[in-house]
């Protein structure tokens, strides 16, 4: 009777200390990404962003902190298209979980959902930081976020099966409302097409393309080289043939090569939130497209 009681006792307490169903367990290597897993996943999942708003996603310290957060994840969700290059096969690699390689069903990129633009015509590290696959930041048109919100939530019903029809039932809500707010903020940016811009380094290609604006150039002289004051002053130059409104950059970059040019040029230095939580308005996916239309917006008068 005694061993009884004891087995009833140690049922109970293992039914209060083991959830009924664990959450599954997401690891995403960008605010978007890992934004949009909330979205879709609602209460069933538990995810881990890699990095933030603030740092430059393509470069990262693979610490044992990444390590072990990968090791215990369900899902690796990536951009892909050499973004994480530099740290995540490192991470991966170490985490040593079968279930979360390239290639296995718990690992999902982004990039093969969405026709990726500037694809370069050779390869050859004297450009600079070249991605061979094409430019890696997708996530500045919100319609590459919708591309990507189907096929995540696929991904997400494969991992996690008994919460299939949850995870569609969430996608199909976010996106209706994604349609709808994609609808309005074009809307709202319909006076941005044709506005001519500078960018400080070259992030925000499917931004320009989605708004019509228009790139003279990029004062970084190669994709990831910081700008000398010579190079400026060649863009300067080209301001002075070819007005322009305002020059962007990324809240995770340093404004200094930007507020010279805007400066001498005479524009507005518009800092874009680039995703989620690059400044407080961005605090969601909804958020950082509502902040960055009307940032835009701001600059360009």
């Amino acid at each position: 009777m005694k061993s009884l009681v004891q087995w009833f006792l140690l049922t109970l307490f293992a039914a209060w200390v083991v959830p009924a169903s664990a959450a599954l367990n997401v690891f995403a290597t960008v605010p978007e990404w890992g934004a949009l897993a909330a979205e879709l996943g609602g209460d069933k999942v538990s995810v881990y962003t890699a990095t933030n708003a603030l740092q430059d996603p393509h470069h990262v310290e693979a610490k044992p902190s990444l390590i072990a957060r990968a090791r215990g994840a369900d899902l690796i969700v990536a951009t892909g298209a050499e973004l994480e290059i530099g740290w995540l096969p490192l991470v991966l690699q170490q985490a040593g979980k079968p279930k979360v390689q390239p290639g296995r069903p718990g690992y999902f990129e982004a990039a093969p959902f969405v026709a990726l633009l500037d694809k370069p015509a050779r390869l050859d590290r004297a450009e600079g930081d070249v991605h061979a696959a094409g430019d890696p930041h997708i996530q500045t048109d919100p319609r590459n976020i919708a591309r990507v919100a189907g096929p995540l939530s696929a991904k997400l019903a494969e991992v996690d099966p008994a919460n299939a029809s949850f995870y569609q039932a969430r996608y199909k809500s976010f996106a209706d409302r994604w349609t709808a707010a994609i609808a309005r903020w074009e809307k709202e940016a319909a006076s941005l097409k044709g506005v001519a811009v500078l960018v400080q380094h070259k992030a925000f290609t499917y931004l320009i393309a989605w708004l019509g604006l228009k790139e003279v150039a990029a004062l970084e002289p190669k994709p990831g080289i910081e700008p000398t004051t010579a190079h400026l002053s060649e863009v300067l130059a080209i301001t002075q043939r070819q007005p322009v409104k305002m020059v962007l950059h990324a809240a995770y970059q340093s404004d200094r090569a930007s507020q010279w040019i805007a400066e001498r040029a005479k524009i507005n230095a518009v800092a874009l939130p680039f995703t989620v939580g690059g400044d407080a308005a961005a605090n969601d996916l909804f958020g950082l497209f509502d902040d960055t239309i009307q940032r835009l917006l701001k600059g360009a008068q």
